[in-house]
């Protein structure tokens, strides 16, 4: 068996990050899947929109765009969800957009099923996404073993392909999804996702994968005294760093000089709530001044149905205005036309 690879020394991940172009895209499902399994699964996986759409976010002047995967994908079907990824990449590079896989979750619903996905609920904010690992798995120690396989697997196919740009391994592992999933989620979710987050980067360094590993920091302190322990092992353990944030400029400026103190590259892999204040506008002038990875929620309005907000769970909302995330209507569209022009200058933009 070949040794681990080594965590980045800062010095290696900044020289990883200087040979590439600043980091511009979003997190993207095709508007025809409701949620990560209907993205990949044999019968629903839809090359045609794929490729439509990056090419949409292309013309936008993205170059990278953020990827959930599914641990149940290679549960079921190993052969053909390797294929789906591959041709994946090769639709993304094609149009010189590179992908951030993401192979965990832990944001809303805790009991996954692979097969045909239910429908979304009309108005309602991500009514459709699951959870990886599902909280049958998640709250067992004894059998989050059972996830070595998909991590390693995935990984070691892919290790050195020059197409991806890193593995975000385990998206809000702890987040307890108050407005949505409360009354179904882990006791004890926290320490259990930590868990299974140190033994992810056991098994994704085992992998020797020539791309970057990420986990990123969501929520709470960072300064020594009050860190929890799952930012602390993000921190720690990060080949670079990344983080999400759906506030002002103000407060993203404070957490971005907080962790560049690390002395490693930074990545925003997610921000836009428009009605927070996290707009184009605000944010990715202050993420370019400080070369920082960009990656806004969503690109094309559809079946997650995230134009609606976070709230929509409990609030009816009949016609969000504005729209919480995404960019464009189903047609290719912007729904702000000036918003659209603002993302293509900032991209072009050499400075």
């Amino acid at each position: 068996m070949s040794t681990p690879r080594h965590r980045w020394s800062p010095e290696e991940a900044q020289a990883w990050y200087r040979q590439r172009p600043w980091p511009l895209g979003c997190n993207y499902i095709p508007a025809t899947a409701v949620n990560q399994l209907e993205m990949w699964q044999e019968d629903t996986f839809d090359p045609v929109t794929i490729e439509r759409e990056l090419g949409w976010a292309a013309d936008l002047g993205f170059n990278a765009v953020r990827v959930f995967l599914h641990d149940l994908l290679w549960t079921h079907d190993k052969a053909g969800f390797i294929e789906r990824i591959d041709r994946f990449l090769s639709l993304a590079h094609g149009l010189h957009i590179s992908t951030l896989f993401v192979l965990f979750d832990g944001v809303w619903d805790p009991f996954p099923v692979y097969g045909p996905q239910r429908p979304p609920r009309p108005g309602v904010h991500n009514s459709g996404w699951v959870q990886s690992p599902g909280a049958e798995l998640l709250s067992d120690p004894g059998r989050h073993g059972e996830l070595e396989g998909y991590i390693g697997g995935v990984i070691s196919r892919f290790r050195d392909d020059g197409r991806i740009l890193g593995w975000d391994l385990f998206n809000e592992p702890e987040n307890p999804n108050i407005a949505s999933y409360r009354d179904r989620e882990l006791p004890g979710k926290a320490a259990l996702a930590a868990a299974l987050l140190a033994k992810t980067f056991r098994w994704a360094r085992a992998a020797r994968p020539a791309q970057p590993l990420t986990a990123g920091v969501w929520m709470g302190a960072l300064d020594a005294t009050r860190i929890s322990p799952i930012n602390r092992l993000m921190l720690e353990e990060s080949d670079v760093i990344s983080f999400h944030s759906y506030y002002t400029a103000d407060l993203v400026r404070a957490r971005i000089q907080q962790l560049q103190a690390y002395g490693r590259p930074v990545l925003l892999t997610e921000y836009l709530a428009r009605e927070t204040g996290s707009t184009f506008e605000t944010i990715l002038p202050l993420a370019k001044e400080y070369r920082v990875g960009a990656f806004n929620w969503g690109l094309v309005s559809g079946k997650t149905q995230t134009i609606y907000p976070w709230d929509s769970w409990f609030k009816e909302c009949a016609a969000p205005e504005p729209w919480f995330h995404d960019i464009l209507t189903a047609d290719g569209t912007p729904y702000r036309s000036e918003e659209a022009a603002f993302i293509q200058r900032i991209a072009r933009d050499p400075a």
